[in-house]
């Protein structure tokens, strides 16, 4: 059965909106922590970075963690320059090779991380608040079936 036009414009249209809304939450969040954190140094790089070592299994080379944050290389160089001056992080050489390294927080790093999780904690219980966990399922579920779709489009390519 063929939908009516009306309905497949409509279609369209939300499929679209959908698209640039989840771009533009995302970015509006990430803003939003930034804001928070910037007068304790931490740019939106730095942050989400200290976060990615502290979420990690395992310790990180400089590209993988690049290719994580969705990055270019000079970028997190740069950030990592910043976090190494502040004794944040440290770069540690693999197996001799001085090209090779690999990232670690330091101990220094913990009250940041502690004032990051928490911004981050209260950003998303304040955006949160008054919206329905059932609608929050639907939009999980939906998020999660694109974000399918795309990874195994990209596995393809």
């Amino acid at each position: 059965m063929l939908k009516p036009l009306s309905l497949m414009t409509d279609l369209k249209h939300n499929r679209e909106r959908l698209g640039y809304r989840l771009g533009q939450t995302a970015r509006l969040w990430r803003a939003e922590v930034d804001r928070r954190l910037s007068p304790h140094g931490l740019t939106e790089s730095r942050w989400r970075l200290l976060l990615a070592l502290h979420k990690a299994e395992h310790a990180m080379h400089q590209k993988e963690l690049a290719e994580l944050l969705g990055v270019q290389g000079p970028t997190l160089v740069r950030s990592l320059d910043w976090l190494e001056n502040e004794r944040l992080v440290e770069r540690r050489s693999q197996n001799g090779d001085k090209r090779c390294k690999s990232i670690h927080l330091t101990p220094r790093a913990k009250p940041s991380l502690e004032r990051i999780k928490a911004v981050v904690e209260s950003v998303r219980e304040e955006i949160f608040e008054g919206i329905d966990p059932a609608d929050i399922d639907t939009c999980l579920s939906v998020i999660d079936r694109l974000a399918s779709k795309l990874s195994a489009a990209n596995e393809t390519a």
